[in-house]
């Protein structure tokens, strides 16, 4: 039995063969009930397109990468789904790359991504050395950054204010009248963190205190073991800090494990207060306040344009959105 062709499902929906092409390379091009037939007949020719055929003549696929730098963490699982949504609903599939944070790493995801003719990448770099992603540009493929500002006006991205939601973080523990504030933190090299670490100095500047005063603890990983662990550091100093910021909600839900195994109530001893707003700060023993940030929507619109500077070169202009974080108060910083 030979293959179904394109020409056989058009015959069945009684379009033309250009227009079951549209279908099945650009959707959002047809009209929706001539779109229903020609998919209908599809399923019921069992038609599958020849990918790679189709790649190699329009030299790229219908597929988009997406390089983040910790999958295990919900916040970019989260940002995985907006960006999914969107590329299905164009008709694109979304090939993920985890760097865990290593350049070396995200240098091989690119390539692979590369290979695979992607029509763009979506990336949350692993540092600010983005000079790699410009060679990736000269193949004529297409870059956004996500959860990372663009340091040029040729580049598009999407990302948070984490200066201002550092700010928000620890303007809310000095309210609450904390002399005492240490911040738990990731790699130097991630740029978040930094970006966090700057926003609760400006909070302490506000308040007439010493930026310098906060008390930072590194922690190799952003997972809630390496939180634990910084519980662990704190407590073994003798005199905890009067509450406590973490560059993000694993990390926060570690510390507040590695408390309450020691005995300390958070936050009748401890304010503890995390970043991202995750599903977990919600449904913690102790609920967690945290700065939340529109994670589905970053990898929505992101991925809106990358799509937009595919499918329209000449004109597509180059945006550098910048969304705001939100502070959301629970029981790690109110008392009963």
């Amino acid at each position: 039995m030979s293959a179904v062709s394109i020409k056989d499902v058009a015959a069945l929906a009684g379009v033309s063969p250009g227009t079951v092409s549209n279908v099945l390379n650009r959707p959002e091009k047809v009209a929706g009930s001539t779109r229903d037939r020609v998919e209908a007949a599809i399923r019921e020719l069992g038609f599958v397109r020849h990918g790679s055929a189709s790649s190699l003549r329009a030299g790229h696929s219908r597929t988009i990468g997406l390089s983040v730098i910790d999958i295990g963490n919900p916040f970019f699982t989260d940002v995985a789904a907006g960006v999914e949504d969107v590329a299905s609903d164009r008709g694109y599939a979304v090939l993920l790359g985890n760097s865990s944070g290593d350049r070396l790493k995200e240098q091989r995801n690119l390539l692979v991504f590369a290979e695979q003719r992607v029509r763009g990448v979506l990336i949350t770099p692993s540092d600010d050395d983005l000079a790699r992603l410009d060679r990736i540009k000269e193949r004529g493929i297409s870059v956004v950054f996500v959860d990372h500002p663009a340091s040029r006006p040729d580049q598009c991205s999407v990302a948070v204010n984490d200066v201002t939601g550092g700010t928000l973080a620890v303007a809310h523990l000095l309210e609450l009248g904390a002399e005492r504030i240490a911040y738990v933190t990731g790699p130097g090299t991630i740029r978040q963190c930094a970006d966090r670490r700057q926003g609760a100095g400006r909070a302490l500047a506000a308040a007439g205190r010493d930026p310098g005063a906060l008390q930072e603890v590194a922690m190799p990983s952003m997972t809630a073991r390496s939180g634990q662990q910084a519980a662990e550091k704190l407590l073994s100093q003798g005199r905890l800090p009067d509450a406590i910021f973490c560059a993000n909600d694993l990390l926060a839900l570690g510390v507040l494990r590695g408390l309450m195994h020691a005995g300390v109530r958070v936050p009748q001893d401890v304010a503890l207060i995390g970043y991202d707003d995750i599903d977990f700060a919600s449904a913690s023993a102790v609920t967690l306040s945290s700065v939340r940030q529109p994670t589905h929507r970053l990898g929505q619109v992101a991925t809106e344009l990358l799509l937009d500077e595919c499918d329209n070169p000449e004109t597509h202009a180059h945006q550098q959105i910048m969304f705001q974080p939100e502070l959301v108060i629970r029981e790690s910083t109110r008392l009963p």
